[in-house]
């Protein structure tokens, strides 16, 4: 469990002030294949260091993920720009809630600075959601992506982006920077979406992906859920044909884990061969690589699961030829 308060410059402030007239929750123990280590690692704090220095935001802080010991010993991050703050109030979301900050100009160079350092062969970069712009942020995702690719150049990009819903135009601006990958996800099934994602628009996010792929084929695309919310297992199974119906090619499964006691609740912990069981069902569905277990996130292994893409489609165009 993380605090719903946050100390920022000697003053108290509510992380989730949505939410913090809420009742808490009962909180399920955990069962023993959720266990992580603690980050102690000396690649951590050098990670951590050159993240700060940088005045950069990571997710894997932010949004308090399991696998930051791993990756950050690794030297690998999720970079989070335009801020730390987001316009939406997601059950699930540990990312605090608020009126954003203005964007950072320098925070293109910044991050374009960090992945060379870090020297990353392949980095991700999300954000929060900024409604509260015109183009809900697209100029300055684009704007990022040109400065790692002009200060790393050998480094192949992914972005998980915001919906950009009613931001006519933005998705064109994002795509015309030519990600490597674009992934976008939907979190969890429609059923869910009133009380876990309330300011999202299911069918908008699969025509979000679909679109990319009408813009841009060559573009990898991606999505992601959580399990854990009370989805039906059913549910799931159409959700895959949904983005399969949009031509996703990637799809990443992970156990949803309550940020606090104010969040929506964990239902339930899917066991590890319900994962394996959904992904070989997803698989034989036609994604072209899914990542399903309990500690499954959407940049989790992003490098490798990146080879692993182009390997298929190699793979796979050559048995069409």
């Amino acid at each position: 469990m993380v605090t719903v308060l946050d100390t920022i410059d000697q003053k108290r402030r509510l992380r989730h002030p949505e939410k913090a007239h809420r009742p808490d929750s009962e909180v399920l123990k955990k069962p023993d294949w959720i266990r992580v280590k603690a980050p102690v690692s000396k690649g951590y704090s050098e990670t951590r260091d050159i993240v700060r220095s940088h005045n950069l935001v990571t997710v894997c802080e932010e949004a308090g993920c399991p696998n930051i010991g791993e990756c950050w010993d690794k030297k690998h991050a999720t970079f989070m720009i335009m801020g730390e703050i987001c316009t939406r109030a997601c059950a699930f979301c540990n990312v605090a809630t608020g009126l954003p900050t203005a964007l950072d100009v320098h925070e293109p160079e910044n991050v374009g600075k960090a992945v060379k350092k870090m020297g990353l062969s392949h980095v991700v970069i999300t954000s929060v959601d900024r409604d509260d712009l015109p183009d809900g942020g697209a100029q300055h995702f684009a704007d990022v992506i040109h400065a790692i690719r002009r200060i790393s150049p050998g480094t192949t990009i992914e972005i998980l982006t915001p919906d950009f819903l009613r931001k006519e135009g933005a998705l064109e601006i994002v795509v015309t920077a030519r990600p490597d990958v674009f992934n976008h996800n939907l979190e969890t099934v429609p059923s869910n979406y009133l009380k876990v994602r309330p300011g999202a628009r299911y069918f908008h996010s699969i025509r979000l992906l679909q679109r990319v792929k009408e813009l841009d084929p060559t573009i990898f695309t991606k999505s992601g859920i959580m399990v854990g919310l009370g989805e039906e297992r059913n549910e799931v199974l159409q959700l895959m044909d949904d983005l399969r119906s949009a031509d996703v090619d990637f799809m990443t499964i992970g156990q949803y884990l309550q940020p606090t006691r104010k969040h929506h609740p964990v239902l339930n912990y899917v066991t590890p061969d319900e994962f394996k069981s959904y992904a070989t069902i997803a698989k034989t569905k036609g994604f072209l690589v899914v990542a399903s277990s309990p500690l499954t996130r959407s940049s989790h292994h992003a490098g490798e699961d990146f080879a692993r893409l182009r390997a298929a489609r190699e793979a796979m165009h050559a048995n069409r030829s």
